[in-house]
């Protein structure tokens, strides 16, 4: 799958900001954020666009109706935080914590996770597409009505997670743990598997093994 990076069309260099400047209802370009720690934080309809935020620790937090574009998240944790009814347009996190985030009635496109623990997220009627998953921990996560196109799962683990009125019809679970995963019937139909993780789904068609 070809996943837009995160672009600088200009090739600007980026200028060092502190986060605890910024207002709501405003746009931010060609910014670098680092080492800053700021929880709790309430943002609403602020614009981050080409810009890098590394090593910030902002947790327990509530962003509304954001949007960031050409953003790159190093290092950074937002764990236990709201993005609600927030836009990232082609950005990438790595190595990021984003246990516990709430990403409701989200859009995201363009948007890749590398080697980021996002245990116990929240997609609920969330849209996304072309995304990438890679070597990310989604234990206990939950999708509900939430619309998935071109998803790229390699290596995850989805072990205990919950979908519910969403489709992975073409989407490869093949790469990545399904241990414990609770999903209907017409969720799951069309989904590429692997023959080993046939047994973590005889659960739905009432099937017990013998022992």
């Amino acid at each position: 799958m070809n996943i837009l990076k995160p672009q600088n069309p200009s090739n600007q260099e980026l200028q060092y900001g502190d986060l605890k400047t910024l207002k709501e209802e405003l746009k931010i370009t060609y910014y670098y954020f680092e080492n800053e720690e700021w929880n709790s934080i309430n943002w609403y309809e602020l614009e981050l666009e080409h810009c890098q935020l590394s090593h910030i620790d902002m947790q327990k937090g509530k962003l509304e109706k954001m949007t960031f574009k050409d953003v790159v998240f190093d290092n950074c944790n937002f764990s236990n935080t709201e993005f609600m009814e927030t836009a990232f347009i082609r950005c990438e996190f790595n190595n990021c914590k984003l246990s516990g985030c709430n990403f409701a009635e989200s859009r995201f496109y363009h948007v890749a996770f590398f080697e980021t623990n996002a245990s116990y997220i929240s997609f609920s009627m969330t849209s996304m597409e072309n995304i990438l998953f890679q070597n990310t921990g989604l234990k206990n996560s939950y999708f509900q009505d939430t619309k998935m196109k071109n998803i790229d799962l390699d290596k995850v683990d989805l072990t205990q997670s919950k979908f519910f009125k969403t489709s992975l019809k073409e989407i490869d679970l093949s790469k990545s743990k399904i241990e414990g995963i609770a999903i209907a019937i017409e969720d799951i139909k069309g989904a590429i598997i692997d023959s080993w993780q046939v047994m973590d789904l005889f659960y739905l068609i009432g099937v017990k093994m013998k022992e």
